[in-house]
């Protein structure tokens, strides 16, 4: 299934139906009072935050979306139908914004949750609400209203606890397939990952937590350079990252280095990216000319506060403490969140 976590779409709300005109016309009765009935309120469109979608791929497909008119009024004092909702069903995690200023309409976060996207217009009221003592045969209606209408712009952020970060092809799809069943790409070529993957991962008996891949982030990433500011956003929602850093390919660079210029592109994404706790992980200690760097790596981050996690997403080698760590980790951030 093609991942798809941004479209845009015009939402139109039913128009309200028209207000009758109408006396009774009854055997005897030869001048009878006004007996128009009200039009019909027109249906909403609304989104509804729905389990089991995982990307806006239908929304993609069919742009414009309209809720019923209302049914108009008749005779008799019968009132027109109220046209019928027009709900559409979106992933938990999207958010609803105003297209032009892109400001946040609705933050759709939890199952069930609702937003009112365009809404109907009132039903046109007949003549018979016209009557009055001195006006007992009102030749005219009150007038319908149109349905709201409005072009809005869907984001799908994913909802995990956790977030993969780090420069193409450190390792990040490999280290998710070794401790989840998620299946992510893996290649030796930089962009392997070209779309989230989210993994649950066990670190100790009855707990999990999510996690998620985004792909890699090369400089000018916040500005859309390689893949990354279309998909930074799915980690703003994350308590905790885990950091992964490659000198494979940079057998006498600093890790450190390594390590701030991936938090620089977080930082000019958005300031609140960097202000998640991290831990930092040296990747791929199965080569030698990595694993002869972990002494320089754990004093240079440790001369910066940092504890740094040597391991090999490949063989598996330090995996088992640092996802102890990331659980252990995440969990008390939760209890802080939610404290």
């Amino acid at each position: 299934m093609q991942f798809i976590d941004e479209v845009k779409i015009r939402v139109k709300g039913g128009d309200g139906g028209r207000g009758c005109v109408s006396f009774r016309r009854e055997k005897f009765v030869p001048r009878g009072g006004p007996d128009g009935g009200d039009g019909g309120k027109g249906g909403d469109v609304v989104l509804l935050a729905t389990e089991g979608l995982s990307t806006l791929l239908d929304l993609r497909y069919q742009q414009h979306y309209r809720a019923k008119n209302g049914d108009h009024g008749r005779g008799k004092n019968q009132h027109g139908k109220s046209g019928k909702d027009l709900i559409i069903p979106i992933p938990v995690g999207t958010v609803a914004k105003e297209t032009e200023r892109g400001e946040i309409l609705k933050d759709l976060a939890a199952e069930g949750e609702r937003f009112l996207a365009a809404k109907g217009g009132r039903g046109g009221r007949g003549n018979a609400r016209f009557a009055t003592s001195t006006r007992q045969a009102p030749r005219f209606a009150g007038a319908e209203e149109k349905g709201q209408q409005r072009w809005l712009k869907l984001e799908l952020k994913l909802l995990a606890d956790v977030g993969l970060v780090g420069g193409p092809n450190v390792g990040k799809s490999t280290l998710l397939r070794r401790i989840s069943a998620a299946r992510p790409k893996v290649a030796d070529y930089p962009f392997t990952t070209i779309i989230p993957n989210l993994g649950v991962v066990s670190y100790e008996e009855f707990k999990s937590f999510v996690m998620a891949d985004i792909p890699g982030l090369i400089s000018g990433a916040h500005r859309g350079a390689g893949l990354g500011s279309r998909f930074l956003r799915h980690i703003e929602r994350t308590l905790l990252l885990v950091h992964l850093i490659d000198i494979s390919t940079d057998p006498q660079g600093d890790p450190w280095r390594h390590y701030e210029e991936t938090n620089e592109e977080l930082k000019k994404f958005h300031p609140s990216l960097l202000e998640k706790p991290q831990l930092a992980v040296l990747n791929k200690i199965d080569l030698t000319v990595v694993r002869k760097k972990i002494p320089q790596a754990r004093e240079s981050f440790s001369a910066k506060g940092v504890k740094i996690f040597p391991l090999s997403a490949l063989t598996g080698e330090g995996v088992d403490d640092l996802m102890r760590e990331t659980g252990h980790r995440w969990e008390r951030l939760k209890g802080e969140a939610h404290g």
